[in-house]
């Protein structure tokens, strides 16, 4: 379908639109901090500039809602100063001459730069000479026994619903997985009304963070948040229950307790919701649909695009900055976007390459101490093993085609399927609506481990257009952006 659909594309657009479509000298998919900044800063190099946003407003994941949010009262005591700090960004980007174009979803990019976007006039085109992929992360699946029941959502969708709409979930709420955003959504929620009942945190690495503990000390406050967090939620009565393993979600039709094993015992919890987390990933899909070069990331257990110091990937014209080029948090997402809009004025030969240094040398100096904190939390905060690739065969790895970890073993084992691509023949997995985002590091895990090999050589998913589903019906009435 995808093929058909490309070669239908190209038909459908054709000569006349590819002449006539907007061009710019800058488009920057997505508004979270990394595009904010880039599209400040491009603007007021006098770039031509564009931002396409799926949402309705500006800040991305980490900064949802903040228009909203900024005028509430008890916004800043629920969410707290990291995220009040995103105001003044979406500030200065609303007072930026860069064109906006919320509820957008770009579900092509091809090689000559232009953009084929749905939105609320249809299905547009526009042309850039520089794109900057500002596509964030997004949480990384947490395939265990029970995760597909009702009752189970993830730590990130309990957030989105408490940013963009104020709603806490009620009833008995346990937390379950690892990573230091399960600290903070926790005490979100109890700030808002409703504390967990518990939150079980999967057994942490310290053996293998010990040697980045230095660097990670000397980051900015990354230390005293995370010991405020927990000396807050310790406060409230929240119970921390730490090193828990083979987490299990019980119920007939929707989730009614979690269980799980601490200090070699079995214990259970009853619950109406159970909210899970275990770090955030790049998100590559648009990325990897224009075949730009990946690597692995072993720290981090994820693929993420090569870039070189000016964020610039393999393919020409095309640049990646904040979490999806790899995880680095909100602040430094910021600043490497502000970096990337000076490479993408070099690059169209707008300011020369001295000026871009220039102004670059405070915004790298500023990112260094954000960057040194991410290999003591990577390693600190290491995935389990049987959460990366579950080992029980009856896990559910792709939900959207309904395959199991242990059919995907057997594949490798008795077909000698060599990678992703060759999985979807025999078993569709990455091919429904999500596109493998749910369960693309799972299957390469698998395989890995089923093969004995590294990720990194059992590759990713061959990812092709449309990104985001698109109806043939909204092509063919294609309305031209002006």
């Amino acid at each position: 379908m995808a093929s058909i659909l490309g070669i239908f594309c190209a038909a459908n657009f054709g000569l006349r639109t590819l002449l006539t479509m907007d061009t710019f000298e800058l488009a920057i998919v997505g508004a979270g901090p990394a595009g904010l900044a880039a599209g400040v800063t491009a603007a007021a190099l006098g770039l031509r500039t564009v931002l396409v946003d799926e949402q309705p407003a500006p800040g991305g994941q980490i900064y949802r809602g903040i228009e909203a949010a900024s005028r509430h009262p008890d916004s800043a005591r629920v969410f707290g100063e990291d995220y009040m700090a995103g105001a003044d960004l979406v500030r200065q980007f609303r007072a930026s001459a860069v064109k906006y174009l919320p509820l957008s979803q770009v579900w092509q990019i091809d090689r000559d730069r232009n953009l084929w976007i749905r939105g609320a006039n249809g299905v547009t085109a526009i042309g850039a000479r520089q794109v900057l992929l500002a596509t964030g992360a997004m949480e990384r699946p947490v395939p265990i026994p029970g995760w597909t029941l009702p009752g189970v959502m993830t730590c990130g969708a309990a957030q989105t619903l408490l940013k963009s709409a104020g709603l806490a979930p009620s009833g008995r709420i346990v937390l379950a997985g690892g990573g230091p955003l399960l600290l903070l959504i926790a005490a979100q929620l109890m700030r808002a009304g409703n504390p967990p009942a518990a939150i079980l945190q999967t057994s942490t690495n310290l053996r293998r963070a010990i040697a980045h503990l230095p660097r990670f000390v000397s980051s900015p406050s990354y230390v005293r948040k995370g010991l405020g967090l927990v000396a807050e939620l310790r406060r409230a009565g929240v119970r921390i229950e730490r090193g828990v393993g083979d987490i299990r979600i019980l119920g007939e039709t929707r989730a009614e307790a979690v269980e799980y094993i601490r200090a070699g015992t079995r214990r259970r919890e009853q619950v109406d919701l159970v909210l899970l987390h275990h770090g955030v990933v790049p998100n590559t899909n648009l990325a990897l649909s224009l075949r730009c070069e990946h690597e692995w990331n072993d720290a981090q257990h994820a693929f993420q695009p090569r870039t070189h110091a000016g964020l610039g990937s393999s393919v020409e014209g095309v640049l990646v900055a904040g979490d999806c080029a790899g995880i680095g948090g909100a602040k430094a997402a910021e600043l490497r976007g502000r970096i990337a809009a000076y490479n993408a004025a070099t690059n169209i030969e707008r300011i020369s390459t001295d000026a871009r240094d220039r102004q670059c040398a405070p915004i790298q100096r500023e990112l260094r101490p954000h960057l040194r904190a991410r290999p003591f939390l990577d390693a600190y905060f290491e995935p389990p093993r049987d959460l990366l690739a579950p080992v029980e065969d009856d896990v559910v790895v792709c939900r959207c085609e309904e395959v199991r970890a242990g059919e995907i073993r057997r594949i490798v084992t008795e077909q000698s399927c060599p990678g992703p691509n060759q999985m979807k023949a025999f078993v569709r997995t990455g091919m429904g609506p999500c596109q493998g985002r749910l369960c693309g590091l799972t299957v390469v895990e698998l395989m890995a481990q089923t093969r004995g090999v590294s990720p990194g050589e059992i590759g990713y998913y061959r990812i092709r257009p449309p990104i985001k589903p698109i109806a043939l019906g909204e092509l063919a009435t294609r309305a031209q952006e002006k």
